[in-house]
């Protein structure tokens, strides 16, 4: 499943920019194509009428298929990936979510045993509650990577989906926006897995993802709830490890029962015992020498929605900040780096910083896309710093003193 603040993160990373020359999208073959598709088996349930209103005056997207064929540059360590995915503001945003939905959350919970908190770390990491949302035509971007590009098959089937949201009337045609690859809605789901697992939790004949946040939220859940999610269990737990742990084998995939673990030497990251709360557990470490996790099922099923250990970390994280005490309690081991990643309000600073610098990075959005790290690396080497267009503390502290 593609995703809402997950897919723009892995843009910035990847080095975007809009200069990239599209490659070609020859209209007449676009329209060969889509001419081809209403007859095939995948789009037998889509009335002639839909497909004609839907497709009739489409153009083809060649900036889609820059997208699709980008092979990412930069890989952000999983603590730059927590210090923007997991930040005060949305941990704030979140704990208000969390208090104005509660009723509907309890109500969720009831019918598909998947805790609120939960649901509403999804929430946050794939749309930032809703405030991310992405602009693009669905069924022009699906039509276009159904046509040009590699997977055509796979999204074939989901521009075959996102007709048949329109003909069933679940979303109007305007508001099927979102990102490049299809994904929609408060919680980013594909058009395939809305099918599968929208809700409509308000009542009104609609499972309406865009504008409802009670089905979009009940409808995170019925998804988690598919994938195998167990009411009262918690997706796992920061442990400490014992002195000379080997963790080169450390995977949550393969779990053991709580009491191999105990029998291990593993605590809890406090050094209290582990609980009985996990009937089997797998161990995650991210990064050598940082926090471990033992994970259970839970976890999973995070794991499911987008396949990143790093993603279901920052809604397992997220979940627990945004339904819990007032006081932010971090991971109690901290990541093996001197340098630690910002947060989103951290990156705004860092690149008003540059723009007084005289850097062309066009406007404080707090995304380090190519022209920002472009900049980093310049002042990185100005100021004799390691020179790899990384945003961290570092280069902010010296830029706040003016260095």
């Amino acid at each position: 499943m593609a995703c809402g603040v997950l897919g723009t993160l892995a843009l910035a990373a990847s080095g975007a920019h809009a200069q990239d020359a599209p490659p070609p999208a020859d209209p007449a073959v676009f329209r060969a194509c889509l001419n081809q598709l209403k007859g095939s088996t995948a789009f037998r349930a889509i009335t002639p009428a839909t497909f004609a209103g839907a497709t009739d005056d489409l153009a083809p997207d060649p900036s889609v298929l820059v997208l699709l064929n980008r092979q990412p540059e930069f890989t952000m360590p999983v603590w730059d990936y927590l210090a923007v995915l997991v930040d005060e503001e949305r941990v704030a945003d979140g704990r208000k979510g969390f208090a104005q939905w509660l009723p509907q959350l309890k109500q969720i919970e009831q019918q598909s045993g998947v805790a609120p908190n939960v649901v509403v770390g999804v929430w946050g990491v794939e749309s930032n509650f809703g405030q991310n949302l992405g602009g693009r035509s669905l069924v022009q971007s699906l039509a276009t990577l159904s046509c040009f590009g590699r997977r055509q098959a796979y999204f074939r089937g989901e521009f075959a989906a996102a007709l048949r949201i329109l003909q069933e009337g679940h979303i109007a045609p305007e508001k099927l926006t979102g990102s490049w690859a299809g994904a929609f809605g408060q919680t980013q789901f594909m058009p395939g897995t809305f099918l599968r697992s929208a809700v409509d939790f308000d009542g009104d004949g609609r499972r309406d993802i865009v504008d409802s946040v009670p089905d979009a939220l009940a409808s995170t859940a019925k998804f988690l709830q598919n994938a195998g999610y167990r009411r009262g269990e918690p997706w796992g737990f920061e442990v400490r490890l014992p002195a000379g742990y080997d963790t080169s084998g450390a995977s949550r995939k393969a779990k053991q029962p709580i009491d191999a673990w105990r029998r291990a030497g593993l605590t809890l990251a406090d050094g209290s015992p582990l609980p009985d709360t996990l009937p089997s557990a797998g161990l995650l470490v991210p990064a050598r020498g940082g926090p471990a996790f033992l994970v259970g099922r839970n976890f999973d099923t995070l794991y499911s929605y987008n396949a990143s250990e790093n993603y279901a970390l920052a809604i397992a994280q997220l979940s627990n900040l945004v339904g819990g005490a007032s006081d932010r309690v971090d991971f109690v081991t901290p990541w093996p780096t001197d340098d630690p990643g910002l947060s989103r309000a951290q990156n705004r600073e860092l690149q008003t910083l540059l723009l007084a610098r005289g850097h062309d990075i066009g406007t404080a959005d707090g995304m380090i896309g190519s022209k920002t790290r472009e900049a980093i690396k310049a002042e990185q080497q100005r100021l004799g710093l390691k020179t790899d267009g990384r945003a961290g503390q570092k280069l902010l502290g010296r830029l706040r003193a003016g260095g």
